[in-house]
């Protein structure tokens, strides 16, 4: 089977309670992303709880996707790596849940590719639905 995972990006993290831009490219969503850059724009998620409560309901969710990995928690902050059915093409998503603002921040991109077909966005209206069953 081929795979094309790419390099771990070394920009991933919150820094100042914030997750790296999108590129420019089509492959990414992000919650961060001011809402007139409608291509990249997605709505943060929400929850109820702790934050530590919301990392653990996130976990268990992103447990039930195959080809799931978690790379790094934390009581605010969750890294996954998720890969392609087909030709092993990886994504990472990010959740960091902002206190302040009263909702998980999310991130999902493409390390390769321009195009992802709209799957980092469907992916996370997917988790939102799991959240909020």
């Amino acid at each position: 089977m081929l795979s094309f995972p790419g390099t771990r990006p070394t920009n991933l993290g919150v820094k100042d309670g914030k997750l790296a831009a999108c590129p420019g490219s089509p492959n990414c969503v992000s919650s961060q992303t001011p809402a007139a850059d409608a291509e990249h724009s997605i709505a943060p998620l929400s929850y109820s709880g702790t934050p530590a409560e919301a990392i653990a309901q996130l976990k268990s969710i992103i447990g039930t996707i195959p080809r799931t990995k978690i790379i790094t928690e934390s009581a605010d902050y969750l890294y996954a790596e998720f890969a392609s059915a087909l030709l092993g093409f990886v994504d990472d998503v990010e959740f960091y849940v902002d206190e302040a603002a009263g909702v998980i921040q999310v991130r999902s991109a493409s390390r390769l590719g321009k195009s992802d077909l709209g799957v980092n966005r469907k992916r996370i209206e997917d988790i939102r639905a799991k959240l909020l069953s």
